[in-house]
């Protein structure tokens, strides 16, 4: 047995080292995102390596599909970040323009649509139930991601997106340490969302009131 295949027996179910450490580090990933602390994406990037393995061992290819887009996103996620740290003004925490948020819905709904018809035509992406499904969770976590590189508040709410088909499908393939997290997640994301708010709000007041105090003095 390679450390692939290792795993585990509780409560009568197999549970994957890799699945579960994988998936400890994608709780990790919220919080530190929460933080908006640098250790985000590479914490993210090794549980996106980890879960690709669960994924393989499970023969779920489009969640390992997953998995590789996110490994690509946290890469990007890292460099974005990194520029922003070294900014005078580090990561600015904002939400979105109303276009923007167009742009997300739409990235989601017609990348769902595509990747769903990939799912389906594919055959040796093996994808046995739902593939609609499949590919919305595989669309909208990208998009999720690619908005959290941004410090984009909505980012978010995509996740809770997400999360509404992730508990379902993780169970049907037998990732049941997957399913457990999505639950988690769901919870930590609003917190999440509760707080990026909040310091995104904060700082458009403080801003209106600079431009105010300008106009005043002008």
């Amino acid at each position: 047995m390679n450390w692939i295949d290792a795993s585990f027996t509780a409560f009568g179910q197999d549970v994957l080292w890799t699945d579960l450490v994988g998936n400890a580090l994608s709780l990790a990933v919220v919080w530190l995102a929460l933080r908006k602390t640098l250790w985000t994406w590479p914490v993210q990037l090794t549980g996106a390596l980890l879960l690709l393995a669960a994924s393989l061992h499970a023969a779920a290819p489009g969640n390992a599909l997953k998995q590789v887009l996110f490994m690509g996103l946290a890469v990007y996620g890292w460099t974005t970040w990194s520029r922003g740290r070294r900014s005078d003004q580090g990561i600015v925490v904002r939400q979105g323009t109303w276009r923007e948020r167009a742009v997300l819905l739409a990235a989601l709904g017609g990348g769902t649509v595509l990747v769903a018809q990939l799912f389906t035509h594919l055959s040796w992406l093996q994808i046995a139930w739902s593939p609609w499904a499949n590919a919305y969770i595989f669309v909208g976590s990208a998009v999720a991601t690619f908005a959290q590189s941004r410090a984009l508040v909505d980012f978010w709410l995509i996740w809770v997106l997400v999360d509404l088909v992730g508990v379902p499908l993780a169970l049907k393939s037998g990732l049941w340490v997957s399913a457990a997290v999505y639950g988690i997640f769901f919870v930590m994301v609003l917190a999440g969302f509760r707080t990026w708010l909040r310091e995104a709000r904060g700082r458009e007041r403080a801003r209106a009131h600079s431009e105010n105090d300008k106009a005043v003095t002008a």
